[in-house]
């Protein structure tokens, strides 16, 4: 039988890939017909051009499978169009449950995300009990990452064999496209990172949440949730981090959340002009309001996850950047 994943070309979903691959998977990759295919070009992968988007295309992808990972999504802060991150997020992820739904599955573990978390109260951290609405979830990206997480969970509650992991914020080599995350690690290393403003969020090694994707298929119960987490970090102490790592001046300069949102605005108005991505978005802002500090306690004690140090991680993320150029 054959595992599948979807979004096998990204970054979380090219790790799970390679780590099916290790453990022997017959595994096909579900890619679009424009993705590129660095991360899983040396793998021993069938691959299958589709779209999520297009029903049509999702049955060949299916046949023979007996285990799914669902792992793609549109991870973007800021789109043109917004309409596209709900098509692919929810849409797509809406096609893939009804294709899944006559078919004798072992697991289907869907890749939600730590934003379908609620935002801990002040000094508290939070976790997969934490409720969330839809009205707290800010711009298009947390909101169909809900909306998603809703038709997934409900699938379960229908008999589909559904297990959810809830990644934090991965960090790690491999990240092509990359990812929001990742570009901000790319501007600190290109010495574009001039402040920052008082927030935190939740790293984890990118390799471990891989691997508590694999975990989440063997031992996670169905219908439940997990967030694979691993060290609560402010932003300055990943900036001092990044800067013990890679020998570049960390900033020290500190703005209020209202001076960001002024550069949040002026850069999406800047982009308006141009058509080109703004440099900081409003959303980004906007959520940097909050610490985003969560407890994995969960995923440790059910399903064995046991994340390593992030700083290790961040060590192979400088140098998977400097080694490709990233950083010039």
């Amino acid at each position: 039988m054959t595992t599948l994943v979807t979004g096998a070309a990204g970054f979380i979903g090219s790790h799970v890939t390679r780590l099916l691959v290790e453990h022997g998977d017959t595994v096909r990759a579900l890619v679009r017909p424009t993705s590129r295919l660095d991360a899983i070009a040396d793998l021993p992968v069938d691959i299958v051009r589709g779209d999520l988007c297009d029903p049509a295309t999702l049955p060949p992808a299916l046949s023979d499978v007996n285990r799914v990972f669902h792992v793609a999504a549109d991870y973007r802060l800021w789109a043109r169009n917004p309409r596209a991150i709900f098509e692919s997020n929810v849409g797509g992820t809406r096609n893939l449950l009804q294709a899944c739904r006559n078919l004798n599955l072992d697991r289907f573990v869907y890749t939600s995300s730590v934003s379908t978390v609620a935002v801990p109260a002040h000094g508290m951290v939070s976790n997969e009990a934490s409720i969330v609405n839809l009205d707290d979830m800010i711009g298009p990206y947390k909101q169909s990452k809900l909306l998603a997480e809703r038709e997934v969970l409900g699938a379960a509650a229908e008999g589909l064999p559904i297990v959810v992991v809830n990644p934090t914020t991965p960090v790690g080599p491999g990240d092509w496209k990359p990812t929001p995350t990742g570009r901000m690690i790319v501007d600190f290393l290109r010495g574009r990172m001039f402040a920052y403003v008082k927030t935190g969020l939740n790293l984890v090694p990118v390799e471990d949440v891989a691997t508590g994707h694999l975990l989440a298929a063997e031992r996670g119960r169905i219908g439940e949730r997990y967030v694979l987490g691993g060290d609560n970090m402010h932003l300055k102490e990943i900036f001092d981090t990044l800067a013990v790592i890679s020998g570049r001046r960390a900033p020290a300069l500190r703005v209020p959340h209202l001076a960001a949102m002024a550069v949040g605005y002026s850069s999406e108005f800047v982009s308006r002009l141009s058509g080109r991505e703004p440099a900081v978005s409003l959303d980004s802002v906007r959520m940097a309001r909050y610490t985003m500090f969560v407890d994995s306690s969960k995923a440790r004690r059910e399903l064995a996850f046991a994340p390593g140090s992030v700083k290790c991680a961040l060590e192979r993320a400088v140098a998977w950047y400097m080694n490709r150029g990233y950083a010039e």
